[in-house]
């Protein structure tokens, strides 16, 4: 298998929505990432960044929640024309793996005509009917779409094995949004890596018990982020934190990727 990294734009936004508590009022430019994975029964996504829409008018589309989160992101840095650059055509995904549906993560629902999106049945009807203070991060335009929906049912599924064969682990990672779910990925020579998404966003979340600035249920981001703590320490997993500006320097990019 072959693992890329994508960073599809940046968010300009302030430290205290990703570390509660810390940098108030400090900016904090954050990566927006997305994945590849070149599987032997198909090619998978995790994530699909900003929507196009935000390189023509960012404050049509996103509308007020731009004032504290900015997305700058290039035409090329679209996931759609970041997939081409590795030899991969939208119709080529097998699967879109979607960590929840905000609008820095479901940008490019709908342009893989192929592909079946998993997502957690929690997240899509949350999506529609947000609680006030989550409402402006689901933008309907991105995730509203004709497009197959491949259905888990939280802790029920937890650990979903998508080819059953090991190699990609879909884990319930509740907390940031009701149906938040992260992927371990077992890779051959790197190791095993967990993509955390927003679940954790930087790694002072994850080093120092800091709570993530913008969550919907605090509690269970603490215990998602526990979990992932035990994963990291006990069993060796690297962990791949969601907007970690320092953190995603160190990794390599696309066409570069892990295998």
């Amino acid at each position: 298998m072959k693992l890329y990294f994508f960073e599809c734009g940046i968010l300009k936004s302030q430290k205290h929505y990703f570390t509660a508590g810390r940098g108030l009022l400090e900016p904090f430019d954050v990566p927006v990432p997305a994945f590849l994975i070149e599987h032997p029964r198909g090619y998978v996504l995790y994530d699909t960044g900003n929507a196009l829409e935000v390189t023509i008018d960012k404050k049509k589309h996103w509308g007020a929640i731009v004032a504290a989160y900015d997305p700058v992101m290039t035409e090329d840095q679209w996931i759609v024309n970041q997939v081409k650059r590795v030899g991969v055509q939208p119709e080529d995904i097998k699967y879109v793996i979607m960590s929840h549906l905000h609008l820095d993560h479901a940008g490019g629902v709908g342009h893989f005509p192929k592909a079946k999106y998993v997502v957690q049945r929690e997240e899509l009807y949350y999506a529609y009917v947000p609680d006030s203070f989550m409402k402006g991060a689901y933008i309907r335009a991105d995730f509203d779409k004709d497009v197959e929906w491949f259905i888990l049912e939280g802790w029920r599924d937890n650990k979903f094995d998508l080819f059953g064969d090991g190699k990609i682990i879909i884990y319930f990672t509740p907390g940031h949004t009701p149906g938040h779910q992260s992927i371990l990925v077992n890779l051959e020579n790197t190791g095993p890596v967990f993509l955390s998404a927003d679940s954790c966003y930087t790694i002072e979340n994850i080093d120092e018990d800091v709570l993530p600035g913008l969550g919907w249920s605090p509690s269970l981001s603490l215990q998602s982020i526990k979990m992932m703590k035990h994963l990291r320490d006990e069993m060796g997993v690297k962990i791949i934190t969601g907007h970690d500006p320092v953190a995603w320097k160190q990794y390599k990019k696309a066409p570069e990727y892990y295998d």
